[in-house]
């Protein structure tokens, strides 16, 4: 389709910095900032979730039952004369 458009001053200068940009000529430029303006926007990305069950370990004393884990692990090594 062929269509004259007035562009104002500071839209012809960002189509002009694409063109040099991306060695577009004036129609390309023109056309993808319409499609990228005017596309829809892409599907939002949803990961999923899963329901896993109350937790094994109080995760409120996180830090102090990693804390007993490792202590133990280096009993265990002193204790096999590692």
């Amino acid at each position: 389709m062929r269509t004259t458009v007035t562009l104002d001053p500071d839209v012809a200068e960002l189509v002009k910095r694409l063109m040099a940009e991306q060695s577009l000529s004036f129609k390309e430029a023109v056309n993808k900032a319409i499609r990228s303006a005017l596309a829809p926007p892409p599907a939002e990305f949803r990961t999923p979730s899963y329901a896993m069950g109350p937790p094994r370990v109080p995760l409120d004393r996180a830090l102090e039952v990693a804390a007993e884990l490792e202590n133990a692990e280096i009993r265990r090594e002193l204790g096999a004369g590692r």
